[in-house]
C-alpha cells in the first residue's frame, strides 16, 4: 500500500502546484445554468472615467467601426468562416465614448433607419398639428471617429512545460494572441486628421493538466487527472483596445489644445498628462512581446566569482570541488564582447587523484537581448590550465590547452553592479589532464559559477529601434 499512497501524493502535490495559478478557474467551473448578468469592465473602464471634465462636450459621430483584418478566424482544421474578431465594435466605440464623459455620441451607422422613422413622425405630426411644430433638425457631428481593427495576429506566443515520471505527472500549455485598434479624430467642416492614436491588447490562453496512470498493485489501476483550460474573451480584448484608444485621443487631444478640459479640474489634467507622457516613454523603449528594453550597461566589466568544478577523466567516482577566478569583459557593441578569464580550482575524484588547477581563458561574448534586466550570454573560447603552485594563480608544468564553450545568465541590478550564473564545459585537447591516458576520450570538467559584474566607465550605445 505504500508506493500507491506514495503516488496519490505525488500527484496532488503536483495538481496543487500546477492549478495555483488558475484557482480561480478552477474552483468557478460551470456545473449548472447561470443567469443573465450585466456585462463586465475592462482595466481601462475606471480610467475613462477618471477623465478630468471636459470645458465642452464634443459632438461625435461614428460611421462603421469595423473589422478591417483582413483575414479570417484561425482554425485547425481548415477554412472558418468566421471573421476574426467582433463586428459589433461600433457599439463598443459608442459605450466607451459614453464612459469617457467626453463625448456627445450621435446615430450615424443607421442612420438610413433613423430618418425613415422621422419621416413617419413627420408625416403623423403633419394631419394634428401646424408646419411651426414640425421635428427640430438633426445635431451634426464637430468630428467623426474613424479608423478599425486592423490585425488579429494569432500565435504571437507559444509554450509550456511538462513533467512526467512512472506514469504520474502534469503539464502546462499557453498561447497568446494580439488585436490592434488604430482611430483617428477627423474635422468636419475641413476634413482634416486631427489626431490619430494606435493601441493594442493581448489575448491569453492556457490549458494546465495533471494526471496519473500507474499500477499500484498487482492487478490494480490507478488512473485519475484534473485539469482546466482558460480563454480570454476576444470581446473583452477588443473592448479594452477600443476604450484605451478613446482615453488616448482625448488626452493627446488635450495635450495638443484640440479641446479643453474645465479649468476646475487642471490639477488633475496636469497630473494625467504627466503619467501618459510617463507611460508614452515607457513604450518606446518596449518591444512588440512586451519586455521594456530601458538597462544601460557599460562596454566594461570586472567579474569576481565562486563556483564548484567536476572532473571527468579516467578516474573513477569523480568528486565536486570548489574555484574561484576574475573575469574581464569588454562590449565592442551591445551583443558582441571578448572576456579575459583567470582562475583557480581542484579537480578530484574519490580515490587517487587529486589535482590543483589554475586556468586562463579567452572567450567570445554573445549577448542576444543586452536592452533587458535579465539577460542571457553565450560563450565560447580557448584556454589553457597549469599545475597550480603555492599561490593561488601560481603557473607550474606545461600548459594543456582546451576549449571551452557556455552560457550565463545575468540580472542587471543598477548601473554598476549585477549578478551573474554560469555554467560551462571545458574540453581537453588530450588525455593528459590527470596524468593517465586511458580509454577514447579526452579528459573534460564541468565548471559553474555565482558571481558580481561590476560595470565602469560610461554606458554603451543602447539606442534601440523598436520595430512598429
Amino acid at each position: 500500500m505504500i508506493p500507491f499512497f506514495r503516488s496519490v501524493l505525488g500527484i496532488g502535490l503536483l495538481a496543487t502546484a500546477l492549478l495555483l495559478e488558475g484557482c480561480s478557474a478552477f474552483l468557478h467551473q460551470p456545473t449548472k445554468p447561470q443567469r443573465a448578468r450585466l456585462g463586465e469592465e475592462t482595466t481601462i473602464t475606471p480610467d475613462l472615467r477618471k477623465l478630468p471634465v471636459p470645458k465642452e462636450k464634443l459632438v461625435a459621430a461614428v460611421y462603421k467601426f469595423r473589422d478591417q483584418t483582413g483575414q479570417y478566424k484561425p482554425s485547425e482544421t481548415g477554412a472558418n468562416w468566421s471573421t476574426a474578431v467582433t463586428q459589433g465594435a461600433t457599439n463598443i466605440m459608442i459605450k466607451a465614448m459614453e464612459e469617457s464623459n467626453w463625448f456627445i455620441p450621435i446615430e450615424r451607422e443607421n442612420v438610413s433607419n433613423l430618418l425613415n422613422e422621422r419621416k413617419i413622425v413627420r408625416s403623423s405630426l403633419t394631419q394634428f398639428k401646424s408646419e411651426a411644430e414640425n421635428l427640430p433638425p438633426l445635431l451634426f457631428a464637430g468630428i467623426i471617429l474613424e479608423g478599425g481593427i486592423i490585425s488579429y495576429d494569432a500565435n504571437t506566443i507559444t509554450g509550456g512545460a511538462g513533467l512526467r515520471y512512472f506514469g504520474s505527472g502534469g503539464s502546462t500549455q499557453y498561447r497568446q494572441d494580439r488585436v490592434t485598434v488604430y482611430l483617428r479624430a477627423v474635422a468636419t467642416k475641413s476634413g482634416k486628421i486631427l489626431k490619430t492614436v494606435y493601441t493594442s491588447k493581448t489575448i491569453f490562453s492556457q490549458s494546465t493538466n495533471a494526471g496519473i496512470f500507474r499500477y499500484v498493485k498487482f492487478k490494480r489501476l490507478l488512473e485519475a487527472e484534473t485539469g482546466f483550460t482558460t480563454t480570454e474573451p476576444s470581446q473583452l480584448a477588443v473592448t479594452e483596445a477600443i476604450e484605451k484608444s478613446i482615453y488616448a485621443l482625448v488626452i493627446e487631444g488635450i495635450r495638443d489644445g484640440l479641446w479643453q478640459a474645465d479649468e476646475k479640474t487642471s490639477q488633475q489634467t496636469k497630473e494625467i498628462l504627466a503619467a501618459y507622457e510617463v507611460e508614452r516613454k515607457e513604450m518606446s523603449q518596449t518591444d512588440w512581446v512586451g519586455t521594456i528594453n530601458n538597462v544601460t550597461r557599460p562596454a566594461l566589466s570586472i567579474q569576481p566569482y565562486g563556483g564548484i568544478m567536476r572532473y571527468k577523466g579516467d578516474y573513477a567516482q569523480p568528486l565536486i570541488k570548489g574555484a574561484y577566478g576574475l573575469g574581464v569583459q569588454y562590449y565592442i557593441r551591445p551583443k558582441w564582447g571578448i572576456e579575459a578569464n583567470l582562475g583557480a580550482g581542484t579537480l578530484a575524484s574519490e580515490r587517487f587523484f587529486k589535482k590543483n588547477i589554475s586556468f586562463v581563458e579567452a572567450n567570445a561574448l554573445f549577448r542576444p537581448l543586452p536592452f533587458e534586466k535579465l539577460s542571457p550570454v553565450f560563450f565560447a573560447g580557448l584556454g589553457a590550465t597549469f599545475q597550480r603552485g603555492n599561490s593561488p594563480f601560481g603557473f607550474q608544468d606545461t600548459p594543456l590547452y582546451k576549449w571551452n564553450v557556455g552560457w550565463s545568465l545575468e540580472y542587471f541590478v543598477n548601473k554598476n553592479i549585477g549578478i551573474n550564473l554560469s555554467l560551462s564545459h571545458h574540453q581537453m585537447f588530450n588525455d593528459k589532464l590527470d596524468g593517465m591516458v586511458y580509454g577514447a576520450f579526452n579528459d573534460f570538467y564541468w565548471k559553474a559559477n555565482l558571481g558580481l559584474s561590476i560595470y565602469l566607465g560610461k554606458p554603451i550605445n543602447n539606442t534601440k529601434k523598436v520595430k512598429p
